[in-house]
């Protein structure tokens, strides 16, 4: 093309600057500058194909494009380390994301991970075309030019960008679309193609103002995609060329967006160069496809021809892992912060398009929906040489749309069907009114022609009501109606390894687990044995995968037990992004469990009752000793360093259970458990004396360090420590609360330095105190948690509690109940049952028993009989033996032994075993005298 292809566009833009801006300005510049811009990228030899994500303008020209010229190598804007996963599209439903994933971050702060990209692809997307066209004909390359998922995250680590408001057009936090599938694609960093949107606030709103709609999506659905659905080559690419260019020129300067920008511009010219030089490809032959925002660049490095200055980083030494996971209509809009419904309303024209203008689109070899190969691409046409399109189309009115009255009245029966089995009460008057108010807001909007966005103002105007009678709004069924937020799937091939796997595994349940939804799952292992393989790998799905997922119904998993029967609601299809994410963490399930536990037990925050859990769980779940073991090592050494006692109440449990598990299925007990307590010991016995005395330990966990000091007592004893540790670490306690002195006064009675007379005294004081009895509650509490490591105080807890209510009078038990009840429900819940069991055994069954009811501690002792004295003859008669010989004439018969019986004879002066055996007697004497 000429340079004097657009001189006329240029005069008339130069005329109208002068009129406007009152003589040449900055304004000359910026219109001059545009068509600059478009004259560039039309006369570049590699022919430039600006599009705009998931456009189905675009998409049907890329389709169109495609069918005229044949290109021979196409550059695609995506990152270039997908281009393995694009094959792969053939077993998936769209839409789905390509996904590059890292857990392990190396060059990246450690907060970043795990780092991950996406790059959604719907079908009605020209880079959907590109893609299907490049795979399914012969000859064709396809490269992918744009910086990797490393430099991503590269170039913001270098120049972090400031925070974005909060987009008005994206789905609210609380609207269905959000809260059902917008989460598809989770935190992960969204790459697209062709981000085409005022940049410039105040452009932006006086676009949305004049063109009176409500979003940036209703715009550019009602003056691009609209006008450019039915257009030619050329006045597609011009005005794209056009809108790329103008954003592009108003975008405010902010350093970091235009730095990105520029580089991603510079990394990929220089990425075709490099392509051409190698292949020694005529650019005519090729077609790169990108963003219109990119295709207008001004950067040195632009076209074939361009400055070789840019040079590419290398790549950091984080191992990426590549996967497709599910995507969905929701997804791509809260990820790119579109209107809700935009990109349903996007695949309805698609579809529209394709059957009015009769193009053929291309679609991937044996992907759903597939029916047969495609046929052969005919021949190229010859390429025409381009003209200025854009003058005509900038004078040429917008062609208005005639009123399709079929179309909106089926679209208002259709959307009254849907409310009425959603519990709206609408009715035939409301499908007229609905058809009415659409007729009447286009018009108001200057349009002929509702379109759904029109439609969907006048559903929400004439039938949504206060409230909402069931789960949908009424906006939300116009989204249904109009397509739905489609959601696609990744097939079987193309999953990885381990989710393969899993789902092979689990092929015995007989459950469709790739589709979507809650499915009910029984294994009866009884019966069927080899159901418990399924069972061993749903447990594992329930701990890696989020909730819901795998969820039991009936069964649970404990140490040392077998399961009989389980039931699970299984949700795989659902959550199908966290399975395969989970295959870039490893092959097996099981490898990636041991990682995890791993990873827990060494990281920075783990403390012993997290590595206990860990230990756990790879007895309960991998049942590996040598790991377990591994692990129960690292529990020992983080016992060693804490030098807080947080954690105590659950190291308690968790010690307990794993001890009881080995000693049942054990024949001995593992080292690292026998160091455990015997470390654990000494470590409780040393900060035993400060936990009582600091506020910020609470009385629970101070009656767990008691709990384990005792209950292990008799195994660290046999082990090699010393009870008097324990007796010197509770004569220094000296608490002052009131809750851990009654924790004290338990322990020191279970060591023996506290009768139960002496602690009944105290208690009574305390009672008899009118200073004390407010605070009487949390001796109480204190002693419910004394259940814990002194379980044989229960009824006497029983006993203080009866007799505060016994002796108080009411004017200071009344105000005194409420704190006793809130004291021992937050303080004691897990306690309370031991102290309503003893409290069961101690009272009458009975109110008839009651008035008659003594309690025991307030019984008269009943006197102890006295013994026999004893026999002057020294040896007491057995009387009963005498009479009744047989029993022991029997036993004497059983062990061999004839002597008879012999009569009592007095007992002689010395003992007569010596006297029968005097050798020991004269050896010792012999030792002694030294002889």
């Amino acid at each position: 093309m000429s340079e004097g292809t657009f001189g006329a566009l240029r005069a008339q833009l130069q005329e109208a600057a002068t009129a406007l801006a009152d003589g040449p300005d900055a304004l000359e510049g910026i219109l001059l500058g545009i068509v600059d811009d478009v004259d560039r990228a039309v006369r570049e030899p590699l022919e430039i194909f600006p599009v705009c994500h998931h456009s189905p303008a675009s998409a049907l020209a890329m389709a169109r494009r495609l069918r005229e010229k044949q290109p021979k190598v196409v550059y695609l804007e995506l990152c270039e380390d997908m281009a393995p996963l694009l094959t792969e599209l053939r077993n998936c439903r769209l839409p789905v994301a390509v996904q590059s994933y890292a857990t392990e971050v190396d060059g990246f702060p450690a907060e970043w991970a795990p780092l991950s990209v996406v790059a959604p692809i719907t079908e009605a997307s020209a880079e959907y075309q590109a893609i299907a066209y490049a795979l399914d004909t012969p000859g064709v390359e396809l490269v992918l030019v744009d910086r990797s998922s490393d430099h991503v995250f590269q170039w913001d680590a270098r120049d972090p960008a400031p925070a974005e408001p909060a987009d008005p057009d994206a789905p609210s936090a609380g609207s269905p679309a959000a809260e059902q599938e917008a989460a598809l694609h989770g935190d992960a960093v969204g790459v697209e193609i062709g981000d085409l949107r005022p940049r410039f606030a105040e452009l932006e709103k006086h676009l949305l103002r004049h063109g009176r709609v409500r979003h940036w999506s209703e715009w550019w659905h009602q003056y691009v995609e609209l006008p450019l659905g039915d257009s030619d080559h050329d006045t597609y690419r011009q005005v794209m060329l056009l809108i790329g260019s103008l954003f592009r020129r108003l975008a405010p300067g902010d350093p970091h967006r235009v730095r990105v920008d520029e580089d991603r511009e510079r990394y990929m010219w220089t990425r075709m160069r490099e392509h051409l030089a190698a292949t020694a490809t005529d650019p005519e032959d090729c077609l790169y496809v990108c963003g219109a925002f990119h295709a207008a660049s001004r950067v040195a490095e632009f076209g074939v021809h361009g400055a070789d200055t840019f040079e590419i980083s290398p790549p950091s030494a984080t191992k990426w892992q590549h996967g497709l996971i599910p995507s969905s209509h929701a997804a791509i809009e809260a990820q790119f912060g579109l209107a809700a419904g935009s990109v349903s309303i996007a695949a309805t024209v698609w579809a529209k398009n394709v059957k009015r203008t009769r193009v053929k689109p291309f679609r991937l070899e044996g992907q759903a929906g597939t029916k047969k190969p495609r046929k052969p691409v005919a021949a190229p046409e010859p390429a025409a040489p381009p003209s200025d399109k854009l003058s005509g189309f900038l004078q040429r009115p917008p062609a208005l749309d005639r009123l399709d009255e079929a179309e909106l009245l089926g679209w208002s029966v259709e959307i009254v069907r849907a409310a009425r089995r959603n519990g709206y009460l609408a009715s035939t008057a409301d499908a007229i009114a609905v058809f009415e108010t659409s007729i009447l807001l286009a018009g108001m909007r200057d349009r002929a022609r509702p379109t759904p966005y029109d439609f969907q103002d006048a559903v929400v105007t004439c039938i949504e009501k206060d409230s909402v009678p069931g789960r949908r709004d009424v906006r939300r069924l116009v989204e249904i109606m109009m397509g739905g937020d489609r959601i696609g799937q990744v097939g079987y091939d193309a999953l990885p390894p381990l989710a393969r796997d899993v789902h092979d595994r689990l092929e015995p349940l007989g459950l469709k687990l790739q589709q979507r939804g809650v499915q009910r799952a029984l294994l009866d292992i009884a019966g069927r044995p080899e159901l418990e393989r399924c069972s061993d790998v749903l447990w594992m799905l329930k701990y890696l995968m989020p909730h819901g997922a795998a969820r039991p119904i009936m069964g649970e998993r404990r140490l040392g037990e077998r399961p009989i029967q389980e039931s699970w609601d299984l949700a795989l299809g659902t959550h199908q992004r966290a399975l395969i994410e989970l295959g870039y963490e490893g092959v097996g399930i099981e490898q990636v469990l041991e990682q995890r536990l791993r990873r827990a037990a060494y990281g920075p925050h783990a403390t012993t009752a997290t590595v206990l859990e860990a230990v756990e769980d790879a007895t309960l779940h991998l049942r590996s000793r040598r790991l377990a073991d591994e692990l129960g090592t690292r529990a020992l050494e983080v016992l060693a360093t804490e030098r807080s006692v947080d954690g105590a109440p659950e190291v308690l449990r968790r010690v307990r259970r794993l001890l009881a598990y080995y000693r049942t299925s054990e024949p001995t007990l593992p080292a690292w458990i026998e160091s455990f307590v015997k470390t654990g010991y000494a470590h409780y016995c040393t900060l035993l004396p400060t936990a009582f005395t600091d506020d910020d330990a609470t009385v629970r966990q101070v009656a767990a360090m008691l709990g384990f000091l005792f209950s292990m007592e008799s195994l660290a004893l046999s082990l090699g420590c010393d009870r008097t540790q324990l007796e010197l670490a509770v004569a220094q306690s000296h608490p002052e609360d009131p809750s851990k002195v009654a924790l004290l006064w338990a322990a020191q009675t279970h060591l023996g330095r506290l009768s139960r007379a002496e602690l009944r005294t105290r208690c009574d004081e305390l009672l008899g105190n009118p200073l004390v009895v407010p605070a009487y509650p949390r001796y109480l509490s204190g002693f419910l948690h004394a259940l814990e490591p002194v379980p044989g105080l229960a009824d006497f807890v029983v006993e203080a509690v009866s007799n505060a209510f016994a002796r108080l009078p009411d004017p200071v038990l009344l105000p005194w109940l409420p704190t006793l009840i809130t004291s021992l429900r937050s303080g004691g819940a897990e306690l309370a049952p031991l102290l309503i069991r003893e409290a069961g055994r101690i009272f009458p069954g009975r109110l008839a028993a009651l008035d008659a009811w003594v309690p025991p501690w307030r019984a008269a002792p009943v006197p102890q009989a006295t013994q026999p004295a004893r026999p002057e003859g020294g040896i007491p008669r057995v009387a009963l033996l005498a009479a009744h010989p047989a029993t022991c004439d029997a036993v004497a018969g059983l062990l061999g032994c004839d002597d008879g019986w012999e009569t009592a004879e007095p007992a002689p002066g010395g003992a007569a075993l010596i006297g029968r055996h005097p050798a020991t007697a004269t050896a010792l004497e012999a030792l002694l005298s030294g002889r």
